[in-house]
């Protein structure tokens, strides 16, 4: 059996984005962004970068000590070696660069064990990578979380599942975890979450940050098609 770890924010979405038998993204064209808001997130949370400038969202770094994952001490490495602060904003669309981020993230998960790293055509002619699950078990505990974030009356749940709300309503994935009518009957209660009301002061603000990323992940593509800034 291979070695399993914790997941990342990243690697949750991926899983949640992931249709588990074709391996295919379900989510739409703000998925790539939501990943890079994802990484953006595990960076906030594991205490590595920090929102110093709220108005202007500027990034800085708190701790540029390695995380031991390579995706990560390379975005870590990104933001450390720029000449000057940048926003989040930017950092997303520099990440959203990064050549095969998206395989990158998959092919971590087929490291542990988790997906499959597989081909299929397309008319025949073009063939397209595709990670269909080969372990559910991950998955069907992310969803677990979630679920009892939602839908039970605790009243603290941890940043990590906080911010794993916000990262999947951002990128339309929600619908993956509830039905239309429980989503529409914690409609409350998942805006309680995504705004840490339900987290420790001491998580709050890096929930703040965090959520200020996602929303400029959400947004990113809408900017982008339009040729803003």
């Amino acid at each position: 059996m291979m070695d399993r770890r914790e997941l990342l924010l990243h690697e949750e979405v991926a899983l949640l984005a992931l249709h588990d038998k074709k391996g295919t993204v379900i989510a739409g064209g703000a998925y790539l962004y939501v990943l890079c808001g994802a990484i953006l997130a595990e960076l906030l949370t594991r205490g590595r970068i920090c929102v110093e400038d709220p108005k202007k969202r500027l990034v800085g770094i708190s701790d540029s000590r390695r995380t031991g994952n390579g995706l990560l001490d390379e975005c870590l490495s990104i933001i450390a070696a720029a000449k000057r602060r940048a926003s989040l904003q930017t950092w997303l669309t520099r990440f959203a660069k990064i050549r095969h981020l998206r395989d990158r993230v998959a092919l971590d998960l087929c490291g542990q064990g988790i997906l499959r790293a597989d081909e299929e055509k397309v008319l025949f002619v073009f063939s397209h990578k595709i990670y269909p699950e080969i372990d559910s078990r991950p998955g069907r505990d992310i969803i677990a979380r979630m679920r009892k974030a939602v839908l039970s009356e605790n009243r603290e749940v941890d940043t990590r599942t906080t911010v794993l709300l916000s990262l999947a309503r951002s990128a339309g994935l929600l619908k993956v975890v509830f039905d239309k009518w429980e989503l529409k009957e914690r409609k409350g209660r998942i805006a309680q979450l995504v705004r840490g009301d339900l987290v420790g002061e001491a998580a709050r603000k890096t929930i703040e940050s965090a959520h200020a990323a996602l929303m400029v992940s959400a947004i990113l593509p809408a900017i982008i098609a339009s040729g803003g800034d």
